[in-house]
């Protein structure tokens, strides 16, 4: 089953959603516009049912088969929002907001998971029940969390979910597919350094807390490279240091924030715990005194449950072809709040092949990136595919 015929007949339209969409970016939760063109065609695909408000701005279209009478549903999730960055293209259709842009590639998963659903929503060949899931927010705001907080899979049971990301390391017409961990979970933290401050030129009598923090800098890293199994992946950087305000003046206090990746739930704990611990002794070492806040909200590890991959990645060889799925590859320390998703229920994300559309070197998060109109048929018919294979009906 490679391309379904219906779906590339929806190339043309497909292109100009996405584009559209492209051209009018929305942050987290601010998905108005989005939003409201997604209820819209779902609406007028006609045997959905809309459901709006989970997190805001999300929307939930539900679709029941020919047969329901094997009682089941799955759910398939796109996520909708744009990146606070500015756009680097000047294509007609780049952002018409300045600082805002889908430099991500929602602009298509939105898109692709509308064009199964046209799809599934006429030809309804498939016995039970989809949930087409758009979610708000899942760039560092936790949209998927807040949908189910507010009663996601209470008011939409699946009794399995499925998303995807495109993914331009790898060839357009591939598909990849983990056993297991996909990507990392992500935490942030601070830490606040108060010492004393004093002239620069008499440091004996103040406490230098740029010393102490670079104390802190140096020593963090133990906690992976020593204090971590070696097969056990994680990361920890600090990525802002914010001290002083003149070249002769000793500051009162330091700042340092960074973020922790992680695959293992007790490997995210134990670091947590360790860089408080290692933080504060050596603050306490130098007379001064430290602060550690690990900001709550973090994703959890998106982490697919190795029977529900498996199917995936038959159901993505029946579209790409045995040759073009990629088994097992390296998970990533990127962050996905899909996670949540998969802490609630079993299932599946995969990585769609882009296929370096927007030129060498071009990534995700990019300025310059603009997501591949040409797998749009790719990811629509996977999509599809998924349902009526795991969801067949009984003629």
């Amino acid at each position: 089953m490679p391309i379904i015929d219906k779906i590339a007949a929806l190339q043309t339209d497909m292109t100009a959603w996405r584009r559209d969409i492209h051209a009018h970016p929305e942050l987290g939760f601010e998905e108005n516009r989005t939003s409201d063109i997604v209820a819209a065609k779902l609406e007028e695909f006609g045997n959905i049912t809309v459901h709006r408000g989970l997190a805001k701005t999300g929307v939930v279209g539900t679709l029941k088969g020919l047969e329901t009478g094997s009682g089941r549903a799955i759910g398939l999730r796109a996520d909708m929002d744009a990146l606070p960055m500015p756009e680097a293209n000047d294509f007609d259709y780049a952002s018409r907001h300045p600082g805002k842009m889908h430099a991500c590639g929602h602009d298509g998963h939105t898109t692709m998971l509308l064009g199964a659903a046209r799809y599934l929503a006429e030809t309804r060949n498939f016995d039970g029940t989809i949930h087409f899931i758009f979610q708000p927010a899942e760039e560092g705001q936790g949209g998927g969390r807040k949908m189910i907080e507010d009663g996601l899979f209470e008011q939409f049971d699946c009794e399995q979910v499925y998303g995807l990301h495109n993914w331009p390391e790898l060839a357009a017409g591939k598909i990849a597919v983990h056993p297991g961990p996909v990507m990392a979970a992500a935490d942030q933290f601070e830490i606040i350094v108060s010492g004393h401050g004093a002239h620069a030129a008499m440091p004996h009598r103040g406490i230098d807390p740029v010393l102490v923090a670079a104390h802190i800098v140096t020593a963090a890293q133990s906690l992976i490279s020593r204090g971590t199994d070696p097969a056990d992946s994680a990361v920890l950087s600090i990525t802002m240091v914010d001290a002083g305000t003149a070249y002769n003046v000793i500051p009162d206090s330091a700042a340092l924030r960074g973020t922790m990746r992680t695959f293992s739930e007790q490997t995210r704990s134990r670091i947590k715990t360790q860089l408080a611990h290692l933080a504060t002794s050596i603050a306490e070492g130098f007379g001064a005194k430290a602060m550690v806040n690990i900001r709550p909200g973090g994703y959890p590890a998106t982490i697919n449950t190795e029977p529900e991959a498996r199917r995936a990645a038959e159901i993505a060889a029946q579209v790409v072809g045995s040759d073009n799925v990629v088994w097992a590859p390296p998970p990533t320390m990127a962050a996905e709040d899909f996670g949540y998703m998969l802490q609630q229920r079993p299932g599946a994300y995969i990585w769609l092949g882009h296929g370096g559309h927007s030129g060498p070197g071009c990534r995700l998060h990019n300025p310059h990136y603009d997501f591949n109109d040409a797998i749009l048929t790719t990811g629509a018919s996977y999509w599809a595919s998924l349902v009526e294979t795991l969801l067949p009906r009984s003629a």
